[in-house]
């Protein structure tokens, strides 16, 4: 599955179903640039499993306001619209991978 890019109209959707890690990031933003192919990897790993999709704070910052993402980036892990988890900062590939299990 493809990395999805979300709005504020589309993010209820795209988090509704199953284990989804969504990336609150911005152009701007080092550290949101690092993990890019972090998440490319586990996307190509386990996108069978888990949807990823991605949120640019500054053209929603609804969303963002209501999750109150305060740094990027900030990475919350949803299962079936719910948060379960939460990650803010660069993580390794392995520590995102071994997140994710946890709620599949």
């Amino acid at each position: 599955m493809a990395i999805v890019n979300v709005t504020d109209q589309t993010f209820e959707t795209e988090t509704s179903q199953g284990v989804v890690l969504a990336d609150f990031w911005a152009p701007w933003c080092g550290p949101c640039k690092m993990i890019a192919p972090v998440l490319e990897e586990l996307d190509s790993e386990m996108g069978d499993k888990v949807k990823i999709a991605k949120l640019d704070v500054d053209e929603n910052q609804e969303t963002a306001g209501k999750y109150s993402v305060m740094s990027i980036p900030t990475l919350l892990i949803f299962k079936d619209g719910e948060v379960v988890d939460q990650v803010v900062g660069f993580k390794p590939k392995e520590a995102l991978a071994e997140l994710l299990n946890k709620h599949l």
